[in-house]
């Protein structure tokens, strides 16, 4: 693989990791198998047949349960911890073949980049799931996944194009991160607002004295 194509495809696997890591893998094993692509020395355990039905069985898993408005967000959360490394790791074995000290700056650069993009699809889904309709949240799955698949394509076919989507992209989380940081900062405002209101409500209403039962010429017992 020339050069441009290895920074493609090491770039491609950590910002579809922060997306969807399992169907990154899965595309990766399945091209790996069908001899599609020839995947660096340290990528080709994607190409196992048990690491491809974990990895689509998860899939499956993460495909229902990002489309439910609130699950989604508990998924997203669980996985900040699986996403952001493994992202990581793959950016780094998409370069190992070129040495030591590619191999650690992809992987610095592929878990900032995996961060980034897992940071605006969680932090994005949040503010979504303000509103009570489920079709945002399902239109915003279904597009993940399309760009996950669509993305590591062009990354393998058209490097240096995807490189550009990628810069492109990168100035637009730039961009998003800050109002989406926030539009959650101002959501948990007004949450922390609410249940004080109601705390406050609900004390009133215990410190009210009772009224005492009157007698027939208007005095209390």
């Amino acid at each position: 693989m020339e050069m441009v194509e290895i920074i493609a495809l090491s770039m491609g696997v950590a910002w579809a990791s922060g997306l969807n890591l399992y169907a990154t893998i899965f595309v990766l094993g399945w091209l790996g198998s069908t001899g599609n692509l020839v995947l660096p020395a340290e990528l080709q355990i994607c190409s196992d047949p048990m690491v491809m039905l974990v990895a689509g069985f998860m899939y499956c898993v993460e495909f229902f349960a990002d489309k439910i408005p609130g699950v989604d967000t508990v998924w997203d959360s669980i996985h900040t911890f699986i996403r952001i490394p493994a992202g990581a790791i793959l950016a780094a074995g998409a370069v190992g073949d070129l040495g030591q000290g590619a191999e650690l700056a992809a992987l610095l650069l592929g878990g900032g980049l995996a961060t980034a993009t897992h940071a605006t699809k969680a932090g994005g889904r949040i503010l979504m799931n303000t509103s009570p309709e489920p079709v945002t949240n399902w239109t915003a799955s279904l597009a993940e996944d399309f760009a996950v698949i669509a993305g590591l394509w062009t990354a393998l076919n058209s490097p240096l194009v995807f490189l550009v989507f990628m810069a492109t992209v990168f100035v637009l989380m730039v961009w998003l991160l800050p109002k989406i940081w926030r539009g959650i900062k101002l959501l948990y405002a007004k949450i922390v607002a609410f249940f004080k209101r109601e705390d406050s409500a609900e004390q009133n209403q215990k410190e009210k004295p009772a009224l005492l039962p009157l007698k027939k010429d208007g005095n209390s017992f």
